[in-house]
């Protein structure tokens, strides 16, 4: 028996695509390798692709934008950390840049601010202040902002304390 054959439902590549489509949107490579696992050929495989693109199911530029800006209002983290997420999506390096570089340019320094007084808020009920600013600058640093970010964060937020992190 060939060692290619179609997935034990007898569903075809595209139907198959379209139930892994309707939860959420994917990326075509996660399509690809969705297909890929239910043992279609390489040729239903960019059949079933190129058919979904065409008809707007698939789009990986959409996906990145979406994905940025569906991340940056729930959670926001980093543009770095932005980047390694849609890279674990497989969304191609050149389209990840182009719609990091169209973001505004204070988003980063934005959206750490916005995280910092969210913790800050949080954790009014530390008296060390030291401590607070060691437990808000970890948890920007864990969302993926740099040093510099999170120390002008601190410092627009209103921690008159924060360059004592710089040692």
């Amino acid at each position: 028996m060939n060692k290619r054959t179609k997935a034990p439902s007898c569903a075809s590549a595209y139907d198959t695509a379209l139930k892994f489509l309707a939860p959420k949107a994917r990326t075509v490579r996660e399509v690809e390798l969705k297909l890929d696992e239910g043992n279609y050929s390489e040729g239903e495989i960019m059949q079933t692709v190129e058919r979904l693109c065409d008809a707007g199911l698939l789009n990986d530029a959409a996906y990145a934008h979406d994905f940025i800006e569906t991340r940056l209002n729930t959670k926001p983290v980093s543009k770095h950390r932005l980047r390694e997420q849609l890279r674990g999506h497989f969304v191609p390096d050149e389209l990840i840049e182009a719609e990091l570089a169209a973001l505004p340019e204070d988003t980063e320094l934005e959206n750490a601010t916005e995280v910092a007084e969210k913790y800050l808020r949080q954790l009014e009920s530390i008296e060390d202040a030291a401590e607070k600013l060691r437990r808000v600058y970890s948890r920007l640093q864990t969302r993926g902002f740099s040093h510099e970010t999170i120390m002008k964060a601190l410092r627009k937020a209103g921690e008159s304390e924060a360059p004592d992190l710089d040692e």
